[in-house]
Parts: structure tokens; sequence; C-alpha cells
């Protein structure tokens, strides 16, 4: 039987911190990206580029962030969402196994949230998987009309009997998304691993839907250490392929 192992974390572009008290943290979670030996890890919140940070910290690496974060071995993907005055960011996906390709669609649903999914599809012992690296808005009308979004780029781009994962932060803080998937065929874990906030979680954001994949195992890993590097908590998640 084989395993896959996916992670999905929103990274809050690599700093932490409020003011004079703003701290880089990208090498740390360079560390923490390789301590959880996912074979997929998706990324929210990653920055492409930004003048101003690379100005500010003179530790920020010469590398955008997707490639420095990326495992020895790994391939990173990395689509933009939002461009600003000093930089870029978007969503990312590194990957233990080889990238068959990828797109980008965007959802930004009003002009003060620039967003956007990411799909990448991998050979995975043979099999073509589907990942799609998510990131939706804050406002709960947005989010409606987002989901509904992502399942129409999924009844158009993506085989019926393909395995699909669709991973990411969801800024959901009840139930109204897994509903709206279930509806696609999509399903999670009915335990809620709360991911938000990092210090003291109380909210589940960040989900891994699965379709045509068997749930294995979830869990969130704890320590006052992952409450540092961002405001989010990652979330992994296993599952067993169908036998093709």
């Amino acid at each position: 039987m084989n395993i896959i192992r996916v992670a999905t974390y929103n990274i809050h572009k690599g700093v932490q911190g409020l003011g004079p008290a703003r701290r880089l943290e990208i090498h740390n979670l360079g560390l923490a990206v390789e301590s959880l030996d996912a074979d997929v890890v998706c990324l929210q919140e990653v920055r492409h580029s930004n003048r101003l940070e690379a100005k500010r910290f003179p530790h920020w690496p010469e590398l955008a962030q997707a490639e420095f974060l990326a495992p020895q071995g790994y391939e990173a993907v990395y689509r933009t969402n939002a461009i600003t005055r000093h930089g870029e960011h978007g969503n990312a996906l590194l990957s233990r196994w080889p990238v068959l390709g990828h797109q980008h669609e965007d959802m930004s649903d009003h002009r003060l949230e620039q967003r956007g999914f990411l799909h990448v599809t991998l050979d995975l012992h043979g099999q073509s998987v589907h990942v799609l690296v998510v990131h939706l808005g804050l406002v709960k009308a947005s989010r409606v009309r987002q989901v509904a979004q992502l399942q129409r780029f999924i009844a158009r781009e993506i085989p019926a009997k393909a395995p699909l994962l669709v991973a990411g932060d969801f800024n959901d803080w009840g139930k109204s998304v897994q509903a709206a998937l279930a509806q696609t065929g999509l399903h999670t874990w009915d335990a809620r691993q709360p991911t938000y906030p990092s210090r003291l979680p109380l909210a589940q954001l960040d989900y891994v839907f699965a379709r045509g994949l068997t749930p294995m195992g979830l869990m969130v890993p704890r320590g006052r250490i992952w409450g540092r590097m961002s405001d989010h908590l990652p979330l992994i998640a296993e599952f067993a392929l169908p036998v093709s």
C-alpha cells in the first residue's frame, strides 16, 4: 500500500511580530518544513520577493521563499496571487515526487483582496494525482463565490476518477466550506484539529480535503517553537493511494 503524506502551512510571509519586534522566521521555517517529512507541502502566503523586507533584514534569503524552503531533492512550484508595492506573494507546492504540470487561477473577489489557487499534477508511483493549493478570502460572501469557482474548475479541469487533494487556508470558522466541497465529493475528517492562532489554537482554518484517496491519519505538531514561526500551525494528513 502506497501512503502519501501531505502538509498544508500558511507561513505568514516568513516574518512574525509587529513594529520593532518584527523578526525573520524564514530560516526556522526551512527547518520546520523539512521536519514535517511530507511528500507534498502546500504553502500559503509565500513571498516571491519583497524589496522592503530584503532591506530590513540582513539575512533575507537570495532565493525566492518557495525555493528556499524546499528540502533537498524536492521540486518547488510557485504562482503569484498578490502584487504589492514592494513585491509579490502567493501559493506554493513542494513535492518529493515529479511534477507533471501546473497552472494558476485567479479568484480575487474584490479589489481589497488578491486571491488565487495553484493546481499541480504529480506523478506518484506512476499515477497522476491532482493537488489544489488554496487560500480563500476573509469575507464569507467571497468564500462562497470562491468555492463555487473552485467547484467549476474541478469539474472542468480534473478527471472525475483522478485522485484529488485540495489543501490550504480556507479562513472558515464554521463548516460551510466543508458542506460545499462535499457536494464535489471532497471530504475531510470530522474531528477538528485547531490550527489558528498558533500560540493558542482555537479554530481550524486549515484543511486537507480529498477525493479518491483513503484517509489514514491527521495531526497538528505541537510545541512552543511552532507558535513562534507563523500565526498558523501546519496540518499534516496521510492518505492511501488507490491501486492503479
